[in-house]
């Protein structure tokens, strides 16, 4: 069974940080791609970061490409969103999701796996 499971959201104030981590099980890692979507209140679901689980190759979405950094442990099947410099748009529930294929994760889904979100608040 596939289990994708979120923690590290929070409140932060406009210009701090988080670090989001997604601890993956029941995967052949290897072949899948990885990433984290976003969904703010009244707004579309947003693909965020993706990363290629074999090859470490990312990709970002245009407003966080430098702000946010992610990242993949392999021997904890983990994978890390580290957000800097956050700001009040910023403020969405951040999804992991597991994808066979790089480009659906990168269209923001559908994805094969999701997790249950964790919220992320960043106050003006």
């Amino acid at each position: 069974q596939v289990q994708l499971v979120e923690s590290g959201g929070g409140l932060v104030q406009t210009g701090g940080s988080l670090r989001l981590s997604c601890s993956a099980s029941g995967l052949t890692f290897s072949t899948y791609a990885m990433g984290w979507l976003r969904q703010a209140p009244g707004k579309n679901r947003e693909f965020v970061a993706a990363i290629n689980w074999s090859e470490g190759n990312t990709h970002y979405i245009d407003s966080v490409r430098d702000r946010f950094t992610i990242s993949r442990d392999s021997a904890k099947n983990t994978v890390y969103l580290q957000m800097n410099s956050l700001k009040p748009e910023d403020t969405a529930v951040y999804y992991c999701v597991a994808d066979r294929s790089f480009g659906s994760v990168v269209s923001g889904g559908p994805c094969d796996y999701w997790g249950q979100g964790t919220q992320v608040t960043v106050s003006s």
